[in-house]
Formats: C-alpha cells, sequence, structure tokens
C-alpha cells in the first residue's frame, strides 16, 4: 500500500511539473504571438492613418524604408504565429510523441522564428528565446541540444536590429511610433517595453524552473537565479548607461553638424563678401556674378544646415559620390575667395561606408574653414590617399599657423570625428597649418 501510494504522489507530482511546463510554455507563446500582433497590426493601422491624412510625404522623408504590404506582412506573421500554436499542441497533447517528433517541431519552431523574424525586419527578436526554453525543456541528447542552443544563440545576436540595420535597409517601429503626439509615444513605447519584458522574465523564471525539474539541486538553482538576477541588473545599469553615452554621442554629433556647415558657409560667404568691397568700385559687373555666387553658397548651405537638423547626411552627399561632393566644395570656396584649393587623390573609386564618408567630408569642410578664417591661408593643399590599408588625409595651407595649437571647436570636432573611426589625427602649425590624419577605413566588398 505504500509504494502503491507512494506511486500514485510520483505520478501526480509529474503531472503537476508537466502543467507548470505547459503553463510556462503557454504563457511565452502567447506573449510573443500579442508582441508580433502587436507590432504588424501597428504599422499596418499607422500606415493606414498615414494615407488617410495624406501625410505620406513627410513621413518617408524620415524613413530609411517601409514595409512593401503592411497588411499582408500582417497575415503572414498570424499564419507563421499559428504554426507555432499548432507545434506546441503536438508536443503537449499528443502523448507518447517519439523523439524524432519532438526534434522535427523543434526545427520547424526554429525556421517560423526566423521567418517572422525576417517578415518584421528584425524588429523583434525574442520569439528565439522561446526556442531556446523548449530545447532546453525537450531535447535530451547532449551534442544535439549543444547544437539547437548555439543556433539559437547565434540567431539571437546575430538577428539584431542595430546590427543588422548598418548592411541593409530596415524600417524601424520607433520611427512608426514617432508619427504620433509626445503623450501617445509614451504609451506605445511603455507597451513595447513591458511585452519585451515580460517575455525575458518568463524565460528566465522557466529556464530556473526546468534547471531546476532536471538537476533536482535547489541551491544550484538559486545561486543561478541569483547571478541571472545580478546580470539582469547590471545589463540594465549598462543599457542605461548605453542609451546615455549615445545621447551624448548624438548631441555632439548634430553640434559638429551645425558648426561644420555654419561656419564653412559664413566664412565663405564671409570672404566672398571682402572680395566684393574690393570690386564694387572697379568692376560692378564682376561685383554681381560674386553676389550671385555668393546667393547660391547661402542657400546650400541652409538647405545643409537643414538636413543635419533632420539628423541626415550632408546634401552634397546625399546626391553626389564623395569625390565628387568634396570637389565640388573646394571648387564653391575657391570661387567666393581669393584662396586657391588644390585638391589629389590616387583613389580611383573613393566609396567608403556612410560615416567614413560623412568624418572624411566634414574634416576636410573644417580644415578649409579654419586654414580661411583663422589661418588667414590664401593656399591650401588637400591629399587623400591609401597607405598600408589606411586613408591618408593630409590638409595643409600656408597660412600665419600656429605656435601653440589650442583646442578649439574646430580642432577638437575634428578630432572627436576621426576617433569615432578608430583613426589618430595631428596638428602642425609650424609651417602654415596642417592636419595629418589616419583612418583604418572598412574596405568592403563595394569599394573593390
Amino acid at each position: 500500500m505504500k509504494l502503491m501510494n507512494g506511486s500514485k504522489e510520483q505520478n501526480i507530482m509529474s503531472e503537476m511539473k508537466d502543467r507548470r511546463v505547459t503553463a510556462f510554455q503557454g504563457a511565452m507563446l502567447a506573449i510573443n504571438v500579442a508582441m508580433v500582433s502587436y507590432l504588424c497590426v501597428f504599422i499596418y493601422v499607422t500606415t493606414e492613418q498615414i494615407r488617410a491624412h495624406y501625410s505620406a510625404r513627410a513621413f518617408l522623408d524620415n524613413v530609411v524604408t517601409i514595409p512593401a504590404d503592411p497588411k499582408m506582412n500582417l497575415i503572414i506573421c498570424l499564419l507563421l504565429m499559428g504554426g507555432l500554436a499548432v507545434t506546441f499542441a503536438v508536443r503537449h497533447f499528443w502523448t507518447n510523441i517519439p523523439n524524432s517528433w519532438t526534434v522535427a517541431t523543434l526545427i520547424v519552431d526554429f525556421v517560423i522564428c526566423g521567418a517572422v523574424i525576417y517578415q518584421l525586419d528584425f524588429n523583434y527578436n525574442g520569439l528565439l528565446l522561446m526556442v531556446f526554453a523548449n530545447v532546453v525543456a525537450y531535447v535530451q541528447d547532449g551534442k544535439l541540444k549543444l547544437m539547437f542552443v548555439v543556433l539559437a544563440i547565434c540567431g539571437y545576436l546575430v538577428a539584431d536590429y542595430n546590427l543588422l540595420s548598418i548592411y541593409m535597409p530596415l524600417y524601424r517601429v520607433s520611427d512608426y511610433i514617432q508619427y504620433y503626439s509626445a503623450n501617445a509615444q509614451q504609451y506605445l513605447f511603455s507597451i513595447n517595453n513591458i511585452i519585451v519584458s515580460l517575455n525575458i522574465i518568463l524565460f528566465i523564471a522557466y529556464c530556473v524552473y526546468v534547471i531546476n525539474r532536471q538537476r533536482g539541486t535547489i541551491e544550484e538553482v538559486n545561486q543561478l537565479y541569483h547571478e541571472l538576477q545580478t546580470a539582469n541588473e547590471q545589463l540594465h545599469e549598462y543599457a542605461d548607461m548605453s542609451e546615455r553615452m549615445a545621447q551624448t554621442r548624438e548631441r555632439n554629433r548634430l553640434a559638429r553638424e551645425i558648426h561644420d556647415t555654419l561656419g564653412h558657409t559664413l566664412t565663405g560667404i564671409a570672404t566672398g563678401l571682402d572680395a566684393c568691397l574690393a570690386l564694387v568700385d572697379v568692376s560692378p559687373e564682376q561685383t554681381k556674378k560674386q553676389l550671385e555666387l555668393l546667393s547660391k553658397v547661402s542657400r546650400e548651405g541652409i538647405q545643409d544646415i537643414r538636413r543635419s537638423v533632420n539628423e541626415l547626411r550632408p546634401d552634397s552627399l546625399e546626391r553626389l559620390s564623395l569625390e565628387v561632393a568634396i570637389r565640388k566644395m573646394v571648387t564653391e570656396m575657391s570661387q567666393v575667395s581669393d584662396v586657391k584649393i588644390y585638391f589629389e587623390t590616387d583613389e580611383k573609386h573613393l566609396k567608403f561606408d556612410e560615416d567614413e564618408e560623412n568624418a572624411i567630408y566634414r574634416v576636410i569642410q573644417e580644415g578649409i574653414t579654419n586654414a580661411v578664417r583663422h589661418g588667414k591661408a590664401s593656399r591650401i593643399w588637400i591629399s587623400l590617399k591609401r597607405v598600408d590599408g589606411e586613408i591618408l588625409l593630409v590638409i595643409q595651407d600656408d597660412g600665419i599657423g600656429a605656435k601653440e595649437i589650442k583646442s578649439g571647436f574646430g580642432t577638437k570636432h575634428i578630432k572627436e570625428r576621426i576617433e569615432m573611426l578608430r583613426g589618430t589625427v595631428s596638428f602642425d602649425g609650424s609651417n602654415g597649418f596642417t592636419v595629418t590624419a589616419r583612418i583604418p577605413i572598412r574596405w568592403g566588398e563595394t569599394y573593390d
């Protein structure tokens, strides 16, 4: 009787444990279905509102790309999530399911999650946590489990929006949220963050429970829980610190963009006006041409400043290649001033990543501005060469130079731009003024 009672109690405990596993996995599935549905429905509804209010042009000016068909995207994602629900039902409600079928359903889960993440343009990758949790619970073979775990972790790390958006055009959910008012944005961001946090919390709790169930060692589970809790707190601290650093970098970047553009434009205008004052009595017709050129330069400068404020690239780089944009800038500055500027490069194709082109263009722009405004230079030489896999940029002028080089706004921004690309820069004011920068360019296939 005692043995029978003991066996019955073990069966009851096993059933309770299975119910808890089902409850955990069902909750994770429900949260992920809610998150995917929220993102798809939100993008679809927002798109319809943009169409209804005829504000598509203003919205498109501030985004990289948009979904081809939000409605179809919604339907596909819901169907795929329905597939996850089917595999969940097979594992939990099919009695005596063969191990090979369990592995097959996990593979299907992995493929479906990858498809959903792709449909969402990698704006949400929390589905892979659910796959990881299922692998921990169901796969018994050590090598097979390790393979699944590695795939899930690699997938989670690779399917990161911030990483992939560097290499391919992806739409961003935050762009759609920013379409609404400030108050609405707070609620929308809160909903998004709450669902993501719930998914992570359930994942951690589920892993703790499964490990406790499989190992039966409460002390180890508690230790792991405290380690996860500490790691989670550290991650939150790191995330807060990263966010503050990103905000600071963005403020500095915008300040540099506006300073470089405004300083360059005003320096050119001021120098051109000095030339007009010298020519007005001698050649009114030449003065008129000079004023027309100054008007054109000032308008382009205003457009460039607006683009900087809107967090876009310089106008010239938006329309032209890097080399053509630099030569255009050099030509315009030479025309509106008495300064002769010479630009040479031995590279056939100046094609780099966007951040690299921005930095090179802005450093040259700031170097010219400093040479004209502070150095009183009459000639400027700019050289751009490839040396030992790096870009060697040299800006030299015949101005008054500087015995003591002070860290002003312009030189500080040049240094910051180069250091952001892990490069080095030096200044020499002994013979005119020379800026020498070495930039470890990421020479990619597009360049070759």
